[in-house]
């Protein structure tokens, strides 16, 4: 909340002490003056969460580009991840392509590619958002390309706390069908500013993960549209997963292009 909108909910909170007094009549005008400074703060962040996906697709006219990287604090392994999501013409069909990239022991290496395509099945005066979607695996091993379908779900539970469930199944080539499960509630301290916790559950290869995920991130919006989120966290493993440490970073540029970037 700005400064100026602090102070403005300050003042009709004292004035309103005030009800039997001639004061009424300001307040009553003073209401959408404050209304309407809220209404005018910056956009807030609605990226997706870390490891968890939030159900929001991109509005029509604006495309995102997401980077992750996470650095193993007991090893020196890494990964590297870079997204780009674009809407489809609406904010109701959006396309995504995911570029994967870690470290081996011979060194780095390309990871694969996922090609994606989600449906905003539901968004409601922002209450709930759900956004299925379904992903093409393009490994750097072709024998296990394989296809995934996850549902991401956002509820705004109070003003200011908003909570995301995953649910997701892949399947591919040569492996047995396995499956995925994330939360997060987001605290939104600020327009601008987010406290988060994410858990992770997930059926690998070597077994199950399962990871608790506190971070932040923060934005800064520019008069053009652009808006740019920087993010940190410290994924911590429990259970099966207990001793795996890390840090997370991420960075996501959004902003228009097409008519919407001409208009504005």
């Amino acid at each position: 909340m700005t400064r100026r909108a602090h102070h403005c909910r300050r003042r009709i909170s004292l004035l309103s002490d005030w009800s039997n007094s001639p004061m009424r009549g300001l307040i009553a005008a003073a209401l959408p003056i404050c209304t309407a400074t809220l209404a005018a703060q910056s956009p807030r962040i609605e990226d997706n969460s870390f490891l968890v996906e939030e159900a929001y697709n991109q509005e029509a006219g604006v495309v995102q580009h997401i980077g992750t990287w996470q650095r193993s604090l007991v090893t020196s392994s890494w990964s590297f991840s870079f997204t780009q999501e674009w809407p489809l013409r609406s904010q109701l069909h959006q396309f995504s392509y995911t570029l994967l990239a870690g470290s081996t022991p011979g060194g780095a290496e390309f990871g694969g590619l996922g090609l994606n395509y989600r449906y905003q099945l539901r968004r409601a005066n922002d209450r709930l958002a759900i956004s299925p979607r379904l992903s093409l695996l393009i490994p750097a091993h072709r024998d296990r390309v394989g296809t995934q379908v996850a549902l991401p779900l956002s509820a705004r539970l109070v003003p200011a706390i908003v909570a995301h469930a995953n649910v997701g199944m892949t399947a591919t080539v040569r492996e047995t069908t396995r499956y995925n499960l994330g939360g997060s509630v987001v605290w939104l301290a600020r327009p601008t500013f987010n406290v988060l916790c994410e858990l992770t559950w997930a059926d690998e290869s070597g077994g199950t993960a399962v990871l608790l995920n506190p971070g932040i991130r923060w934005a800064y919006n520019f008069a053009s549209g652009l808006q740019i989120v920087p993010g940190l966290a410290f994924p911590v493993g429990l259970g099966p997963s207990r001793g795996s440490r890390a840090v997370f970073l991420y960075l996501s540029f959004e902003h228009p292009f097409g008519e919407k970037s001409g208009s504005e």
